[in-house]
């Protein structure tokens, strides 16, 4: 014959409340567990949907930066100012900043010009310049005077006193020449600044095809008479439209 143990009651009891209490203890932990992480998923997604829109507007900046309109010169209108300081720092700079590039030969023609007369008639000056010192010194020796004197020619007593006067006249006439070559440079260089500005303003100048001239009569007041009956006189009243 099999025999079974009786459990009591009251240890079967405290078994089953045991187990109930472990597992509520292993529910609650998992539930506050998750209620941690819910607030950083959270805020991972809000990380993830702020990138994408900075990812979003670098992308459109980009575009923009890419897709930069294109200047239109038909009424693209040029700076004065800004025209007069390149003409300023460089010749001809102004004429390119105004797109005037046909002026471009007649400064630097005139500055090609201006520098080789410069330096001819400096040449010359310095060459009559020795030659006169030479003629007057009364030096053998010293006879540069003589590249100057035609085939055959020689200086002597009798014309001494012509070559001298002929040399200094030349001497001083080159100088002058020298001188006025520096000046009209200068000229050149004036001309193209103030082209350069006053090109630019009238840029802006707004020529109409709409030109007209009315005539009208009008009553002008004459106040230089002693008469009140005379104090107005008929007249014309010209007006140009432009």
């Amino acid at each position: 014959m099999k025999t079974f143990r009786h459990i009591p009651v009251r240890k079967a009891l405290a078994t089953l409340l045991l187990l109930v209490a472990t597992m509520t203890a292993a529910q609650a932990q998992t539930d506050s567990i998750s209620k941690v992480l819910e607030p950083m998923d959270s805020i991972a997604v809000v990380d993830m949907q702020t990138l994408e829109t900075e990812k979003t507007t670098s992308v459109v900046v980009d575009s923009n930066r890419v897709k930069k309109p294109k200047r239109d010169w038909n009424t693209w209108r040029p700076n004065p100012k800004r025209a007069l300081w390149l003409a300023l720092v460089l010749p001809g700079a102004g004429q390119i900043y105004n797109r005037k590039y046909w002026k471009l030969p007649i400064i630097y023609g005139g500055f090609m010009g201006c520098i080789y007369a410069l330096t001819w008639n400096n040449m010359m000056y310095k060459d009559y310049s020795q030659a006169y010192l030479d003629i007057m010194d009364n030096d053998p020796g010293t006879a540069s005077y003589n590249k100057f004197l035609h085939l055959g020619v020689e200086i002597n007593d009798q014309n001494m006193e012509r070559y001298k006067s002929l040399f200094k006249s030349r001497k001083d006439k080159y100088r002058r020449w020298r001188d006025l070559s520096f000046f009209v440079m200068l000229g050149v260089y004036a001309i193209s600044v103030i082209d350069a500005y006053v090109d630019a303003e009238l840029s802006e100048f707004d020529i109409s095809k709409d030109l007209s001239l009315k005539v009208s009569p009008a009553v002008i007041p004459n106040y230089s008479g002693g008469n009140p009956l005379q104090a107005q006189s008929l007249g014309v009243n010209c007006s140009l439209n432009f």
